[in-house]
């Protein structure tokens, strides 16, 4: 036996005891006669006494010779510790060492295991085994196992049954880069790595399981941030016999009973939101609403003076930031400046100061009076002492710099606090979205979507106008989930692949076995998928994904610590009959 106890497990209550730990050297403090280390397991830290007076000499001789981050084993007594740490469990106590055995020694670590270490993201993410000793990256990873748990807990208990599907599938065009998998066994053949489970769980329901769920891996060979990974994990659910609002119950009691077991946080009511109006007012399809700031549209009070920058515009938006009517020039230049960096790509930005005595200040004073003004500051709730800023443009493009706009200011204002949650359904998303490049319509979640029923004859005539029977969870401005209810027969299935440009003939290389199962009973079924890491993340305080994954790719989709992906030997690439051009 290693140890009778965990290094964060004994107390006062324990002195006395002959005790055995196990775990690594944190640090030592040697005062020549007297030698104590701070021995530290997952569980905690304990302080461990080696004196010359009551440990052998050789075990004391022993104990200088170790260095941090040494596995080591010890015997002893548990004694009351004369200086008391008060900051730790184990602070009451200390172990008087009578045996100590170096189970293995450690090289000087590239940088400190403690909270605030000295070492960088690459260095740290390059020796990951190193960081997840680390309280930070340690808790992160036991918060995802206790979220984990909560998960599957719920959706047992509201008879769920967890069925694992196949990780070595068929490539198909539609949706982001798949990774391939070439196959030895059948010349010029590749497997794919799913995006999503979504054909087979839609078979189980044909195969009438009825509710189904998995935490599982998906991938995706896309352009990386820091809230996505080329492999990630999905809360995949799928069920039978529903329509829109079963689905929409069943996962916002998920969502409470995670908020409030976790975070200890009830959660009232989730507002919903049409896609339309989400875009028109918070110019984005995952607002957040933990703060205002919503958007006026200025079109009808803006465009008849003689602003060419306006009358020229499709669109000319504003928000009323808060008590921003006390910043000074400079600090309206720098939001100027950041609105106009590549990122966000406005040309410019208009600014009203709603002054605390009821008149108004305008970088466009020499085009609109007074009463022009406060009609601005009423269409977009501006109260004295706020600023309006207004961008104005292509309606696409002015909404979504609008809306980073928002966010910046919103985080510098300090209005989103990780421990407020807001959560809203997003439904009535548009089926299809026109794709310039390929000019024709993409499936905007994917091709199984349902439209609405009342909307299907459009589909012939305004394919854009049709919705779809389809539904976001957002969360503090992320999205954390999302699904549909989806088709179930085969006339709808292939009118729909007819609208996304697929030949019968293609649509059944690709899909065919689908459009079968669909000819044997298929069941009316809808499901979703949660982002697990990104749910993991918005629940610990955090909205980035990867310190909550064990061993993470960079922005480059690396992963620095075993230096993948890697050129294959050739007898492996002959094996497989892949010749590669490298010129």
């Amino acid at each position: 036996m290693y140890r009778s106890h965990s290094c964060g497990q004994l107390r006062a209550s324990d002195i006395n005891k002959e005790v055995t730990l196990a775990g690594w050297v944190q640090k030592t403090r040697d005062k020549g006669f007297m030698i104590w280390v701070d021995l530290r397991d997952r569980y905690g830290i304990t302080q461990l006494i080696f004196d010359e007076e009551r440990t052998p000499a050789a075990v004391v001789e022993k104990a200088k010779t170790l260095g941090r981050e040494f596995v080591i084993q010890i015997k002893g007594t548990v004694i009351e510790r004369e200086s008391k740490n008060k900051n730790i469990p184990t602070g009451a106590i200390e172990i008087l060492v009578s045996e100590l055995t170096t189970l293995n020694e450690s090289i000087i670590p590239p940088f400190t295991i403690e909270d605030e270490t000295d070492g960088g993201e690459d260095i740290r993410m390059k020796y990951r085994y190193l960081d997840i000793r680390r309280n930070p990256v340690k808790n992160s990873l036991m918060f995802r196992h206790q979220v984990a748990m909560q998960v599957r807990n719920y959706l047992s208990q509201e008879g769920f049954i967890e069925v694992e599907t196949p990780y070595l599938i068929k490539s198909t065009p539609e949706g982001a880069r798949d990774f391939v998998v070439p196959s030895r066994m059948n010349e010029g053949q590749f497997y794919a790595l799913p995006q999503s489970p979504q054909t087979f769980k839609q078979l189980l329901m044909v195969g009438g399981m009825d509710k189904y769920f998995q935490i599982v891996k998906c991938f995706r060979d896309e352009d990386l941030r820091a809230d996505r990974q080329p492999e990630f994990t999905q809360i995949d659910c799928e069920m039978a016999f529903v329509e829109q609002e079963d689905i929409l119950a069943i996962f916002e009691g998920l969502t409470r009973h995670l908020i409030k077991d976790i975070k200890g946080v009830e959660l009232s009511d989730f507002p919903r939101m049409t896609y339309d109006e989400a875009m028109r007012t918070y110019g984005n399809d995952k607002p957040d609403i933990r703060f205002g700031m919503k958007f006026g549209e200025l079109n009808k009070v803006a465009q008849h003076k003689e602003f060419k920058v306006f009358n020229d515009a499709e669109l000319v938006v504003g928000i009323a930031v808060p008590g921003g009517a006390s910043y000074t020039r400079k600090e309206i230049d720098k939001l100027v400046d950041w609105v106009k960096r590549p990122q966000v790509g406005a040309l410019g930005m208009v600014y009203v100061k709603c002054n605390e005595d009821g008149t108004y200040k305008s970088s466009v004073d020499k085009f609109y009076d007074q009463e022009d003004l406060a009609t601005w500051a009423s269409t977009t709730d501006a109260k004295p002492g706020d600023l309006i800023c207004v961008l104005s443009g292509k309606t696409h493009k002015v909404r979504a710099q609008l809306s980073a706009l928002r966010m910046e200011l919103a985080e510098r204002l300090g209005l989103r606090n990780p421990e407020e949650f807001a959560p809203l359904w997003v439904v009535d998303f548009p089926l299809l979205e026109w794709d310039e490049d390929t000019a024709r319509y993409h499936a905007m979640h994917h091709p199984f979507t349902s439209p609405k029923p009342e909307d299907i004859p459009l589909l012939d005539t305004k394919p854009g106008d049709v919705r779809a029977n389809a539904y976001d969870l957002v969360l503090n401005g992320n999205e954390i989930g999302g699904g549909s209810i989806r088709i179930h027969d085969k006339e709808t299935q292939a009118l729909m692949f007819d609208h996304l440009g697929f030949t019968p003939e293609e649509a059944k290389a690709q899909f065919g076995f689908l459009m079968d199962a669909f000819q044997y009973g298929a069941p009316p079924h809808g499901g979703i998928a949660f982002g697990f890491d990104r749910l993991v993340a918005i629940l610990g305080g955090q909205e980035t994904i990867r310190d909550f994954i064990a061993f993470p790719k960079n922005n480059s989709g690396r992963d620095v610590m075993i230096d993948a992906p890697a050129h294959i030997d050739q007898q492996q690439l002959k094996e497989l009959n892949i010749k590669l051009n490298l010129q």
